[in-house]
């Protein structure tokens, strides 16, 4: 990918920007330029995420590649956003309070770098939604 590209894609992952049929109604992460569900090309606007979800499957991760096995063990989740879209991201919690069904809010995190003295790279992941306290 060449430099340029890379940083006119940056938007959609700092600020989880997807896009939104005005047709049918459908949300789209990553963005889409044609509604798979109605095949609609010139009702597709541009729609900012919440950032709210919730866990669909997870996975608590190992053994990672080269690049990311400083990071492990870390948990990558399946998150279904609250308008509809889902996507893989990292959760960052203790590992014992994930589970299906946890709702989560996105933040913005490092994801990683090229090298020492490379470029650092930001971007969308998730942590749990924190629950108001109960008046008891």
């Amino acid at each position: 990918m060449s430099v340029p590209r890379f940083w006119r894609r940056l938007k959609n992952l700092y600020n989880l920007i997807g896009t939104q049929c005005k047709k049918c109604g459908e949300y789209h992460y990553p963005p889409r330029t044609i509604c798979p569900k109605c095949r609609r090309s010139s009702l597709i606007v541009p729609y900012k995420f919440k950032g709210l979800g919730e866990v669909l499957t997870y996975t608590i991760v190992h053994s990672a590649a080269k690049d990311y096995a400083k990071h492990t063990p870390y948990i990558l989740a399946i998150i279904r956003l609250d308008e509809g879209p889902s996507l893989t991201s990292q959760v960052i919690c203790d590992h014992a309070d994930i589970h299906i069904g946890m709702k989560v809010k996105s933040t913005f995190r490092k994801l990683g770098e090229e090298s020492e003295k490379g470029m650092i790279y930001y971007g969308t992941k998730f942590v749990p939604l924190a629950t108001p306290p109960r008046k008891d």
